[in-house]
């Protein structure tokens, strides 16, 4: 079931996402609207389908925000794939970072939403689960938050099928802890194991990590995750990377393999500012690919009354190895071949 709120996609052209020829070259944005921390899932019906941060879209808000494609590249807008708030969130406005998987006959989907005042006094984010039959929804959430923390402790959700967990930020380390077989919670006397550390120099970059993305490339697992401000007049974005032969480290930043003042792999350009929050993508022809949101410095908010720099909009870009470590550096912005599907 497509959630209803509408069906063209992001240019406004009526939906046809079947019948859009595969793409051969893209140029960034490949969605040029307000669509942050986006994580994709390739879905059984072979499409590609992107979810993210909550956004204001004609007045309204969309709490989760879910879009399709069948190249990566054309984008068709699906509108709110939770459009039903959880019992224990009916009044707040905080749903954060969606992350969706494949789990036998049905999807699930791991957000970060803010608990309301009444049911819980010393409130945080909460880490939740949904789930869907499809991957479009309508997800349902399961009844009651997976974890309830203080701040901004449990958001920016990932699993990495080993099977493991990742969460973090709050100026907190990035956690690993086992998942169930059920993928709804913790694996039995299994404990939260920190993987990666803000920098312990006070002011220092990064001052915060967040949104840790898990791939196993050739003998190594390897962590991409983000660091200081997303957003904001003080947006400073960018994106890291570490790697270890384990999926629960200890984890070996490129900063300490290099001898660099830090581990960014992908980082602001003149144009995009504070590139982030990212997700990881294989092609068909076996290339590595990054999706991620920045700011388009001439275009930085949706409305006048926003904050400088809240608006995100998702790009992409191909991920080149050398000698063991994925680099990207600035954002695209002339064309590029496209992703091979």
């Amino acid at each position: 079931m497509v959630p209803a709120l509408e069906s063209a996609d992001i240019t406004g052209e009526p939906a046809s996402a079947c019948a859009t020829p595969v793409a051969k070259t893209y140029c960034n944005p490949v969605l040029d609207a307000d669509f942050p921390d986006p994580a994709i899932v390739h879905a059984d019906d072979g499409y590609f389908y992107a979810y993210a941060t909550q956004t204001l879209r004609d007045g309204e808000w969309i709490n989760i925000q879910v879009a399709r494609s069948p190249d990566l590249v054309h984008w068709q807008h699906l509108g709110d794939a939770l459009p039903g708030k959880p019992q224990w969130a009916k009044e707040t406005q905080d749903f954060w970072a969606p992350y969706v998987l494949k789990d036998g006959d049905r999807y699930l989907m791991y957000y970060s939403a803010t608990p309301d005042l009444c049911d819980v006094p010393e409130r945080g984010h909460c880490l939740a689960i949904a789930s869907s039959p499809s991957p479009a929804g309508p997800f349902v959430d399961i009844g009651l938050p997976l974890l309830l923390g203080m701040g901004f402790e449990y958001i920016d959700p990932m699993v990495f099928d080993d099977p493991v967990s990742r969460r973090g930020s709050g100026f907190q380390p990035i956690k690993v802890q086992e998942l169930a077989e059920d993928h709804m919670s913790f694996a039995a006397g299994s404990e939260a194991t920190d993987v990666i550390w803000p920098n312990p120099v006070e002011g220092a970059f990064p001052r915060l990590v967040e949104a840790a993305w898990v791939i196993r490339h050739d003998d190594y697992y390897y962590i991409f995750y983000s660091g200081d401000n997303c957003c904001g007049p003080d947006a400073e974005y960018g994106v890291m990377v570490a790697r270890s032969q384990s999926p629960t480290g200890p984890f070996e930043t490129l900063e300490e393999a290099r001898g660099v003042p830090h581990s960014l792999m992908l980082f602001k350009s003149e144009r995009w500012l504070a590139p982030g929050h990212n997700c990881i993508v294989t092609d068909a022809a076996g290339d590595t690919w990054i999706i991620y949101h920045a700011i388009d410095v001439n275009c930085p908010r949706q409305r006048q009354e926003d904050e400088i720099n809240s608006r995100r909009i998702m790009l992409i870009d191909r991920i080149h190895w050398r000698d063991g470590w994925p680099h990207v550096g600035t954002p695209s912005e002339d064309p590029q071949p496209a992703p091979a599907t």
